[in-house]
């Protein structure tokens, strides 16, 4: 098939396709003779799995030594297990960090009256100045916008 065809099969672009080959990740795909790619099941196959890896935010490092570790028929199992929980270790971190991102997001949104005034918490974090704490008069909400 050619390389529309198999972008469509598998669910990678084109366009990635021949950066996928150009970097090495995937063999470069068989010629015609007028010079066109041509792609087998096999390197359907191959994609599919680059696709569904990276699909899963491995990167394209881990992606080759996936493939690597595919390609091996006498690979222990053990070394796949031990790069997936790596994996998932660094996806339990980037979540820790993106929560504590969107907790202090949602806290600077919380303390912004969204009214006509000038002064806005979430700027004054941005610019680095320190926020006022919560005082009894600003309530629960802890709008501090009088900064």
């Amino acid at each position: 098939m050619n390389i529309g065809e198999a972008a469509s099969a598998s669910g990678v672009s084109a366009k990635m396709i021949r950066y996928y080959e150009e970097i090495g990740l995937i063999a470069p795909a068989g010629r015609t003779a007028s010079n066109y790619r041509f792609y087998d099941a096999d390197s359907v196959n191959r994609l599919r799995f680059v696709r569904r890896s990276r699909s899963l935010g491995f990167s394209l490092e881990e992606t080759e030594r996936l493939l690597k570790l595919w390609d091996d028929k006498a690979r222990a199992s053990a070394e796949v297990k031990a790069l997936a929980q790596t994996h998932v270790r660094e996806l339990d971190q980037k979540i820790a960090e993106m929560k504590a991102m969107r907790d202090t997001l949602a806290d600077l949104a919380a303390r912004c009256h969204g009214d006509d005034r000038p002064n806005c918490p979430i700027l004054a974090d941005l610019e680095g100045r320190p926020l006022r704490q919560k005082t009894a008069h600003q309530g629960a909400a802890g709008n501090c916008c009088g900064d």
